[in-house]
């Protein structure tokens, strides 16, 4: 009896370990017009853990992308009013990073004009410009990139929209956040950092 017990115990520190490859944070934002799925950056770990949190949440699953413009955004995630982001849960500090730009597919955080800059803790957008959105680098937070959906965020900026840019149609949100590996990403061309 000894002898097989000490076997085993030998047996389980000689055993390779099973080692678990990483895995990254990755938003889901599913529409009735498709797929988007992006990842979220670590040098924003306020506004990544944010998202993270209101996706845990099932924050936005009653919301819309409520501003979309061709060659510009397709935004959502809490009401616009004339009094600025009035129904978002809270505000964020700022996280500029020069390495994260408003490349097309970007993902940022939005704001009314308060001068500090503060994002909405709700609201997000993605830039539809292929070209980019370069004057609005160190005025906003990107946080996050796509991967996979842009054509679903073209399909969005082209709907039929009201005079203040707001869908005719309502495109809703089901929005949740899921991990994949470093292989997993570089399936879809993307490289985390």
């Amino acid at each position: 009896m000894y002898r097989l017990l000490f076997l085993l115990t030998i047996g389980t520190f000689l055993s390779p370990s099973v080692a678990t490859a990483p895995t990254y944070p990755v938003g889901r934002i599913q529409t009735p017009l498709g797929e988007i799925l992006f990842y979220l950056y670590p040098e924003t770990p306020h506004h990544r853990d944010s998202f993270i949190k209101l996706a845990g949440q099932h924050y936005w699953d009653s919301l819309t992308f409520n501003r979309v413009i061709k060659n510009f955004v397709a935004q959502g995630g809490c009401p616009d009013t004339p009094e600025g982001f009035k129904g978002s849960p809270y505000n964020l500090a700022p996280e500029f990073n020069d390495s994260l730009r408003h490349i097309y597919g970007a993902v940022g955080a939005g704001r009314d004009d308060n001068p500090e800059k503060l994002s909405a803790g709700c609201q997000f957008y993605i830039v539809a410009n292929k070209d980019g959105l370069k004057r609005l680098d160190g005025n906003y937070t990107v946080y996050g990139q796509v991967f996979k959906g842009m054509d679903v965020v073209e399909k969005i900026v082209s709907v039929p929209k009201d005079s203040t840019d707001q869908p005719l149609t309502p495109i809703t949100l089901r929005i949740d956040v899921i991990q994949l590996s470093a292989d997993q990403l570089l399936k879809y061309g993307f490289t985390p950092r």
